[in-house]
């Protein structure tokens, strides 16, 4: 954990929800109701990662995978009660021994979202550029900065920045990813080509991104890619539009929410719950279990 103020605070916020029984009543309201815990990570290390899973399996929850989602959405069986669903954005390199070995071994299915062209260009992917120019004063330019200007701009402050350092790989490569999808515990989904902010795209760029990811990814793994994710959860009723033209089956966001036969039937606007190492692990149990947004959106209501 970062002991940073704001993860001080809500560690001793999350430990008082375990305290007063609120954790460990969400968990039975989940376990008895037909909820999906749908859950996203980018990087985790091994530790992290392996603690969110056993604490999932002791507390009873059953692991759910894309090809299951995708039955549950086809009424080919019923919809569960306290399932878990685990998607893992960008293709990290790391992805290999810190989530695929572990899902592996824990018989957790896992659906990776994979930015085709650090793949196979070996490249950083682009916010790492900009985060080492940060630290060396060659942009005075932030990520967040970067991902609300129009895409055009972003590009080009990105390239310059690229030619003034080289990164090393971040992302699996081919071979690794191939080997990925072999496994009967690992999906692989599109998170476009080159993880960019599709609201500030173009029409023609925001439609390449989208269509030609599937079509790379379903070439070097001889699969249909059927899921997407939003780069950054950012979204319109565009992009829901060229997915649907795609051939797409569902879309995931980062907007916090369990998954219900309510909200199912939304096919490209899926939420999921992030799950952030830099945090505490009573933090985690909370978001985990969705004590966190549930709480906040309460919390907002009373300030309104």
């Amino acid at each position: 954990m970062n002991f940073s103020l704001r993860n001080i605070s809500a560690f001793f916020l999350a430990n008082i929800y375990r305290v007063t029984g609120l954790v460990k009543f969400k968990i039975q309201y989940l376990l008895n109701n037909e909820i999906i815990l749908s859950l996203y990570t980018h990087n985790p290390d091994v530790k992290y990662f392996e603690s969110c899973l056993k604490w999932l399996i002791k507390k009873g929850f059953k692991f759910i995978s894309i090809i299951d989602l995708d039955k549950i959405l086809n009424g080919e069986i019923p919809f569960p009660k306290g399932a878990v669903l685990i998607t893992v954005d960008d293709g990290w390199k790391e992805n290999k021994q810190n989530v695929i070995a572990l899902a592996t071994k824990y018989h957790v299915p896992v659906t990776i979202f994979v930015s085709t062209e650090p793949v196979i260009s070996g490249n950083a992917y682009w916010w790492s550029y900009i985060e080492k120019a940060n630290q060396l004063g060659l942009t005075k330019y932030t990520v967040n900065e970067l991902k609300r200007m129009k895409n055009n701009d972003r590009l080009q402050i990105v390239n310059d920045v690229k030619n003034m350092m080289k990164t090393n790989r971040e992302a699996l490569n081919l071979q690794e990813l191939v080997e990925a999808s072999n496994n009967e515990w690992v999906s692989i989904g599109s998170h476009t080509v080159t993880h960019p902010i599709l609201i500030n795209c173009s029409d023609k760029t925001s439609f390449y991104e989208i269509v030609a990811s599937k079509d790379i990814l379903g070439n070097w793994l001889n699969k249909q890619i059927n899921a997407f994710s939003y780069p950054n959860g950012d979204f319109s009723s565009r992009e829901i539009n060229y997915l649907k033209k795609a051939g797409y089956q569902f879309a995931f966001t980062t907007k916090d929410d369990y998954i219900t036969p309510n909200n199912i039937i939304y096919l490209y606007t899926l939420p999921r719950t992030d799950l952030i190492e830099t945090i505490s692990f009573s933090e985690n149990i909370c978001r985990m279990t969705g004590v966190w947004f549930t709480q906040k959106k309460q919390f907002n209501k009373l300030i309104k």
